[in-house]
């Protein structure tokens, strides 16, 4: 694998005076290129943040951000991006939501029989004309990541797309997105408040601490797929990551970030 993403001592100040608020301090952070990386902590400890940074839909005051190579200085199909409750077009269909970026791009009618492939993947065949507020909740977030995936983005971003989820909706979902990410060989950085979620679909976990963010600990998962959430080694590397997280709530200073 080779160096895809490249966060460089990023730090993140919002507001100015005394109303100011650290979001990032120093965060340093290489993702490969087909990876799968999850990012959890703490509500505050900037995860999101630095997922907008990613994405180019925000700046920080220090450091750089890079994609192979590139400055990242501001949003671009290259990065898909899911936010936590879809942001679909309620008057759009679901085939017309997912080509929104065909149309953006001006490629649509070139590649409309994309849309019909992508419907298929997330499994939402005979749906096509159906509205967001015909979906369910999973549904509807299939249909984001299939309108991110399109665009055969070099990462996807995924903003805690199933906190909003029930529980079988979200292993669902997440047994669909694992399935999407070897089908595609994409690289994917997720954010997720969910330690069985983490373990079940990433390579790495990245645990970062309260507020200012910054990186407590990276986990190797280290194994085998497709992972049983019931598996001694799972439930072994969940107790492990809830210490962690249980400590980098304590840590004012970590001791290192990569």
């Amino acid at each position: 694998m080779s160096a895809l993403i490249e966060v460089r001592k990023v730090t993140r100040i919002y507001g100015e005076g005394e109303e100011t608020t650290q979001a990032l301090a120093a965060v340093s952070l290489t993702v490969e290129k087909g990876e799968f990386v999850s990012l959890i902590g703490p509500s505050g400890c900037g995860k999101t943040t630095l997922l907008r940074l990613i994405a180019g839909l925000d700046s920080p005051q220090e450091g750089s951000l890079s994609l192979e190579g590139e400055q990242i200085e501001g949003p671009s199909y290259d990065r898909g991006y899911v936010f936590q409750q879809g942001a679909l077009y309620p008057w759009a269909t679901v085939a017309d939501n997912i080509a929104t970026g065909l149309k953006a791009r001006g490629v649509y009618r070139q590649q409309k029989g994309r849309v019909g492939e992508f419907i298929k993947l997330v499994g939402l065949t005979g749906f096509e004309r159906s509205y967001p507020h015909q979906l369910s909740g999973g549904m509807a977030q299939r249909v984001a990541i299939a309108r991110a995936l399109i665009n055969e983005p070099r990462v996807l971003l995924l903003d805690e797309p199933m906190g909003a989820l029930d529980a079988f909706t979200r292993i669902e979902l997440q047994d669909r997105l694992g399935d999407l990410w070897q089908h595609l060989k994409s690289t994917m950085v997720l954010v997720t408040h969910d330690v069985d979620e983490a373990i079940a679909l990433s390579d790495r976990i990245v645990i970062m601490t309260p507020r200012p963010g910054r990186i407590a600990e990276i986990i190797d998962v280290g194994l085998g797929r497709p992972r049983s959430r019931s598996d001694p080694d799972f439930l072994a590397l969940r107790a492990r990551i809830l210490e962690e997280l249980h400590l980098a709530g304590h840590k004012a200073e970590p001791e290192f970030s990569i």
